[in-house]
């Protein structure tokens, strides 16, 4: 069996462990948290080095490519610095091809209902693929790249000039300390809200989802993901019920379905709803749209099930 282990910077609550199929081959994961230890990070990828057959860096990428040009991110870069042997990525590759299809698919899927057509893309730079989708299809977009990353009170607004940034900022921002940048650790549960009248101006909120978090503002009206993860442990039989952080999964089905009924009744059909929260089979998938919901999120499952669970929803809705 293969073994594959992402080493994120993030907080190692969320670590998990599963096994999947992929392309007829059993496939171990693993995630390891780090809680913004940069240094442990690097010293757990010299650990393992030779002994996985791949490495993933989670929690920061080793740069970001804007259009055809690539902006080292050289505070990240120590961190793979032992590496000798085993293949390792970042999430780039996702960031510049999956993502560049997010805007078709959610005028495809909603239509009219993403009125007006704005878009507030936290990092544009960092998610180029995303900020392009939006950008191309004909949205109007703010890209908080100066905002949530340096806390400039300053929004770009075209592909010019999120270019023109990139190539004055990048060079320079890539060599601060990563922390400066990014939420790393413990600090990825901090909100302090701020920026909330381009929260408000939009009707889609896109980009890394600490950022998201990390400045939205109380409440987001218009703007509905229905149940992502709990902390509560009420009903939970398993063994590890007593172990901190988030609970996602199986766990949440019951508690998740009974909110979207809630939520659709409350919006009554004016915004689309976004269910996620314990879709572990293609049948779960189904109940959710024909509950009402317009879109859903699947995580967990796509961990335990691989791609497949995908190709299976696809066939069943």
């Amino acid at each position: 069996m293969k073994r594959v282990v992402s080493i994120s910077i993030g907080s190692s609550r969320r670590d998990k462990a599963a096994e999947i199929e992929l392309l007829g081959e059993r496939i171990h994961l693993e995630r390891i948290g780090t809680d913004g230890d940069m240094e442990r990070a690097a010293r757990l990828f010299q650990e393992l080095d030779g002994q996985v057959d791949a490495f993933g860096v989670g929690g920061a990428d080793l740069g970001c490519r804007v259009d055809q040009k690539w902006y080292p991110l050289y505070s990240v870069r120590p961190m793979v610095r032992y590496i000798q042997q085993t293949p390792v990525v970042d999430g780039g590759g996702l960031k510049n091809t999956l993502e560049r299809q997010l805007a078709p698919l959610l005028d495809a899927r909603l239509g009219d209902q993403v009125t007006p057509r704005r878009a507030l893309v936290t990092s544009g730079a960092d998610r180029w693929g995303m900020a392009m989708s939006f950008y191309h299809a004909g949205y109007e977009c703010v890209f908080g790249d100066l905002m949530f990353a340096l806390g400039l009170p300053i929004a770009v607004r075209s592909e010019t000039a999120l270019k023109r940034l990139a190539a004055v900022v990048l060079p320079i921002a890539g060599r601060l300390p990563f922390h400066w940048l990014y939420p790393t650790g413990d600090k990825q549960e901090v909100r302090t809200p701020r920026w909330g009248e381009h929260y408000a101006w939009a009707k889609v909120i896109a980009g890394d989802a600490h950022f998201i978090k990390r400045y939205a503002p109380d409440q987001l009206p218009g703007k509905i993901i229905v149940t992502n993860t709990t902390l509560t442990r009420e009903g939970l039989r398993s063994a590890h019920r007593e172990e901190t952080g988030g609970l996602s999964g199986s766990p949440l089905k019951v508690r998740s379905e009974a909110m979207l009924e809630k939520i659709v009744k409350l919006v009554d059909g004016r915004v689309p709803i976004v269910s996620v929260g314990g879709i572990m089979t293609p049948e779960d998938a189904k109940r959710r749209l024909d509950m009402g919901a317009a879109l859903i999120q699947v995580y967990t499952g796509l961990i335990y099930r691989g791609p497949r669970l995908i190709r299976e929803i696809v066939k069943v809705v």
